[in-house]
C-alpha cells in the first residue's frame, strides 16, 4: 500500500480516463455530501468505476454515517472501497466491519487548529476497524471538512503517522508544487489531490498539473523508500 496516488473529485468518464493515463492509482468520487453539491449522479459514477476497476480502484467519498446505508451505497456503486469524512460513531465501524468484512474502510481525521488530542482519540478508538486514515484540512470559514484546497500543519499528520497503527493518506491543499515536501515531513503511505489538480476557471483537472503531480509523488515516495533502506 505504500506509495499510492489517489486523485478525487472525478466529474465524467473524460475526467477519469485523464487520471488513469496520467497514472494515478485511485479515483474518488464525492458523493452524497452535506450540501448536496456533488459533481457527478450515482449512477453516473457507477457507470465510470464499472469501466475503470479493477486496474484502478474507484473509492466513495460521502459523510454518510450509518453502517447499513454504506453498504448498500457500496453494493449500489459497485465499489470496495469508501472514504467516510462524516462523525461515523465507532458502534457503526465496528457494525460495517461485520456485515463488509472485505470493504476497504478510510476514515478521515480532520485536522483543526488544535485538535491532535480528539485526532488521536480518533485513531486509538477506530483503528481496530478501519483499514487506512486520511488527514484533512477543516475550513473554519466555511465549516468544510475536504475539498477545501487548504494546508494545514504537517506536523500534526506525521504525528499521527508515527502513532497510527494504520497507514495514512495525507490530504488537504496538495498540488504539484508542494507535495514532494509534504511526502518528505509527514511520510505517509498515501496522498490524495482534488482541487489543487483543478483549472480554476473550467474547475476540472489539468492534464498537466495531474501529470507533474503523479511525476512528483512518485519521485518523492521513492525517495523515502531508498532512505529507509539505506
Amino acid at each position: 500500500m505504500q506509495g499510492l496516488i489517489q486523485v478525487a473529485g472525478v466529474i465524467d468518464q473524460a475526467e477519469a480516463d485523464l487520471i488513469r493515463e496520467e497514472g494515478a492509482d485511485w479515483l474518488g468520487f464525492a458523493l452524497r455530501l452535506p450540501a448536496k453539491n456533488e459533481d457527478l449522479s450515482e449512477e453516473d459514477a457507477a457507470a465510470i468505476v464499472k469501466e475503470i476497476q479493477p486496474e484502478h480502484r474507484g473509492v466513495v467519498i460521502t459523510y454518510v454515517t450509518d453502517a447499513e446505508e454504506i453498504k448498500a451505497f457500496c453494493e449500489e456503486l459497485g465499489v470496495t472501497a469508501i472514504q467516510l469524512h462524516g462523525d461515523v460513531p465507532v458502534e457503526e465501524l465496528r457494525k460495517l466491519r461485520r456485515i463488509a468484512p472485505d470493504l476497504y474502510v478510510l476514515k478521515s481525521l480532520v485536522v483543526k487548529q488544535d485538535n491532535l488530542d480528539e485526532l488521536i482519540k480518533i485513531v486509538d478508538e477506530a483503528a481496530e476497524w478501519v483499514d487506512m486514515f486520511i488527514t484533512d484540512t477543516f475550513n473554519p470559514a466555511t465549516g468544510a471538512k475536504g475539498a477545501t484546497g487548504l494546508l494545514h500543519d504537517w506536523s500534526i499528520s506525521a504525528e499521527l503517522v508515527r502513532i497510527s497503527p494504520r497507514p495514512l493518506m495525507l490530504a488537504g491543499g496538495l498540488n504539484p508544487e508542494n507535495v514532494a515536501a509534504a511526502i518528505a515531513e509527514v511520510r505517509p503511505a498515501a496522498v490524495d489531490a482534488h482541487t489543487g489538480l483543478e483549472d480554476p476557471v473550467t474547475r476540472r483537472k489539468d492534464r498537466m498539473k495531474v501529470r507533474k503531480f503523479v511525476e512528483e509523488a512518485r519521485r518523492a515516495f521513492a525517495e523515502l523508500e531508498a532512505g529507509e533502506k539505506a
